[in-house]
């Protein structure tokens, strides 16, 4: 049980410092867009991002913890730097990067799900699949953006996560086995 928790509170700081990264990355990313549709979605998936930083950040607080302070440091200039590059780099490789960074969320937030399991706080398990599902749109968009693009059919794109009703489905069976 222990081991579970630790593992729970590691993956849920990640998280956090991960979404500020994001956040930061992802308002950049929506400035440097000219067109409107893709500007607007963009925002709102920044928007997404902050509050899934507040709700892992609630969930540490419920645990008793708080996030790893040099992670912090390190995303907040990391995200930042990201945010600028977004305005030299062209398109394709934000959107590369988003997806497959969101790609690697979806996974990040199941996991979390399972040490929630089974750490004995099942109160978290319902929003982190939930959050790995709003993930998995996130990588759907990006995706779709780059397989739009003009290069993007001369690009090796990460492998494709499997279906969004298999995030719980997939859950669901891994749990009952326990």
């Amino acid at each position: 049980m222990k081991t579970e928790l630790a593992n729970l509170v590691k993956i849920l700081q990640l998280a956090y410092s991960g979404e500020l990264a994001a956040g930061y990355a992802y308002r950049g990313h929506w400035r440097s867009t000219r067109e409107e549709n893709i500007r607007a979605r963009i925002q709102q998936i920044e928007e997404e991002e902050w509050h899934h930083r507040r709700l892992v950040g609630e969930m540490l607080n419920k645990l008793g913890y708080g996030p790893d302070k040099l992670r912090e440091w390190r995303a907040g200039w990391t995200g930042r730097v990201l945010g600028i590059l977004c305005h030299v780099m062209g398109k394709l490789t934000p959107f590369y990067a988003a997806g497959k960074l969101e790609s690697r969320n979806i996974r990040e937030y199941e996991a979390a799900a399972r040490y929630a399991a089974q750490s004995g706080n099942p109160e978290f398990i319902d929003c982190l699949l939930t959050m790995a599902e709003v993930e998995w749109e996130h990588e759907k968009y990006f995706r779709s953006c780059v397989e739009n693009h003009p290069f993007g059919p001369m690009i090796r794109m990460w492998p494709s996560p499997p279906p969004k009703e298999t995030i719980r489905s997939s859950f669901q069976s891994e749990i009952s086995k326990l």
